[in-house]
């Protein structure tokens, strides 16, 4: 199974909105290398959810619910879109500083290509992030 980091503006959609849902569809996404990887998503992938704007932290986990497929709202079937499930909160939040300070998660694309809205993790970055979560 892969992993995906998604960002989303808390004011917009949190991870609170996500488990209050339980399910919900993941979309909006216009960048082309978002898109990309948002195309890899596959049914069980691991989906770390990341609060932009002010909080700027990984705060919660979810699983996707499916495959992407092409947006049924945008009228182009390059845009995509992906189910995604609530699956647990963090015990602990890990900020951007974390990733910027750490020599693993240093190399994630959040860190290089930080306006990226999808962006994929190892294993081993997963596994590093979970660490410093306190999980």
């Amino acid at each position: 199974m892969a992993c995906y980091l998604l960002k989303t503006e808390p004011d917009a959609y949190s991870y609170d909105d996500l488990v209050r849902d339980k399910q919900t569809t993941w979309d909006g996404i216009s960048n082309a290398l978002a898109l990309k990887h948002l195309r890899g998503v596959a049914k069980g992938d691991t989906l770390l959810i990341y609060h932009t704007g002010k909080e700027k932290q990984a705060v919660g986990l979810a699983k996707a619910a499916g495959a992407a497929y092409p947006d049924p709202k945008a009228g182009d079937p390059r845009r995509m879109v992906v189910d995604i499930r609530a699956w647990k909160r963090l015990p602990a939040p890990v900020p951007l500083a974390a990733f910027r300070e750490d020599a693993v998660l240093q190399k994630t694309d959040l860190v290089r290509i930080s306006r990226l809205s999808v962006v994929p993790l190892t294993d081993a970055q997963l596994a590093r992030v979970l660490k410093l979560a306190g999980a």
